[in-house]
């Protein structure tokens, strides 16, 4: 299917699925059209029974559309860039240290809870996998994905040094998790035995800290040309071009683009908005970014949504799936558990932090994307399967519970 074709076919479906859940079920925007989208994809399946034609077209559709690449390398860094630039960077630099250790230690510890617990689930159901394809899947369903994170939290009436700590966690994590998860690929790919400790301390490095820096650089330069004009236009066109060609000269020196493109956009949140832009200035780009984060969002949760039309949901797949979301839960809860319980000897945190953020650390796009990236051999129809599993689970049970769960607790 021609681009432009499938592009109007994605706005126009994200646009109706939009208004039928803002006129009539009232869901948050990124659940409700995700859930629509799962209901017309099985309405789809039931048609397709008995006119086949129909839910092949569909099928095909989806099946053109590489949702892996679509995510990874063109939707990320317009939406990491635009939850960045909307996080609160003094409450975030006070949050800093939970924040670097959750999104470090927290995202590692999780990638081999789930990984181990994963490799005897599989030996129980019968279906011995390799550890080190368990180990990928771990690294995949560890990070909590911003783009679903940021969506729920704007109405679930977190207190503010919580909602830092969980949406500071996530946009950072997430750069964090792809070398984790890239790491373990070529691992993986080339054989454990032909990759060493110095060629996997040099990857992190370069990637994550190399990422980080290059973003920061960009940052103060975008600062510099910001400062230098008052035009709105071109203003808002210069953190269009901070982001777009920041995330491909990442990726062409082989450093974090997700990381890079995050600093970036919390400098803009900073130093950017206060001392660079005028109120004007501020406005347009506020609104600019909003907009763009609405829109990617809507289309984004329609691809998850009839991602179901081309999962291979075997019984056994979907046994382990369902187990999964057990496993994860639990290694979340250990993996941000123990590092709290610490730092709780010189930090104060909310009461029920925990349970909080092990609920609302949800799963979305980013880990069906790295899913979908597995090769055949890497037993990618299982953990493709297992992790569509957790992440539905994980945006429509966890992203409509989390804020009754809030007023529950009590938490203000």
């Amino acid at each position: 299917m021609r681009l432009y074709n499938l592009l109007t076919i994605l706005i126009v479906l994200s646009a109706a699925f939009g208004y039928i859940n803002h006129r009539y079920f009232k869901l948050p925007n990124t659940i409700g059209i995700m859930l629509i989208s799962l209901i017309m994809s099985l309405v789809l399946v039931a048609i397709g029974q008995y006119v086949p034609s129909i839910s092949d077209m569909a099928t095909n559709m989806i099946l053109s559309v590489d949702f892996s690449r679509i995510l990874m390398e063109i939707m990320l860094s317009f939406l990491l860039f635009a939850g960045a630039l909307h996080v609160d960077v003094k409450t975030l630099s006070k949050e800093r240290l939970p924040v670097l250790i959750f999104s470090t230690i927290g995202v590692t510890v999780s990638t081999f809870l789930v990984g181990v617990a994963t490799y005897y689930l599989l030996l129980a159901l019968e279906m011995p996998t390799p550890f080190i394809h368990c180990l990928l899947f771990g690294a995949l369903i560890s990070p909590t994905d911003p783009i679903a994170v940021l969506a729920i939290l704007k109405k679930a009436g977190v207190p503010k040094s919580l909602e830092v700590k969980i949406t500071g966690e996530s946009l950072f994590n997430d750069g964090i998790a792809v070398v984790v998860f890239l790491t373990i690929f070529e691992m993986a790919d080339k054989g454990v035995a032909n990759v060493g400790f110095t060629d996997i301390s040099i990857l992190f490095l370069q990637e994550a800290v190399g990422g980080a820096l290059f973003g920061l650089v960009l940052g103060w330069i975008g600062y510099y040309l910001l400062k230098s004009i008052d035009a709105y236009n071109i203003e808002v066109l210069i953190t269009i071009a901070m982001v777009m060609g920041g995330y491909v000269l990442a990726s062409q020196l082989h450093l974090s683009g997700p990381l890079a493109v995050v600093v970036i956009g919390l400098m803009m949140s900073d130093r950017g908005k206060l001392e660079a832009m005028s109120d004007v200035t501020r406005e347009y780009t506020d609104k600019f970014w909003e907009i763009v984060d609405e829109v990617l969002n809507a289309i984004l949760f329609v691809l998850i949504g009839f991602e179901i039309l081309v999962i291979p949901f075997q019984d056994n797949f979907v046994i382990a799936g369902i187990i999964s979301i057990a496993v994860v839960l639990i290694s979340r809860l250990i993996s941000i558990g123990i590092p709290i319980s610490l730092m709780k000897l010189k930090r104060t945190f909310i009461p029920n932090t925990v349970l909080v953020m092990a609920w609302g650390g949800l799963r979305g796009g980013i880990s069906v994307a790295l899913a979908l990236s597995l090769k055949p051999e890497m037993s990618r129809e299982l953990i493709v399967t297992m992790t569509y599993i957790v992440v539905i689970f994980s945006i429509v049970v966890q992203g409509l519970s989390i804020s009754p769960l809030i007023k529950k607790l009590k938490i203000a």
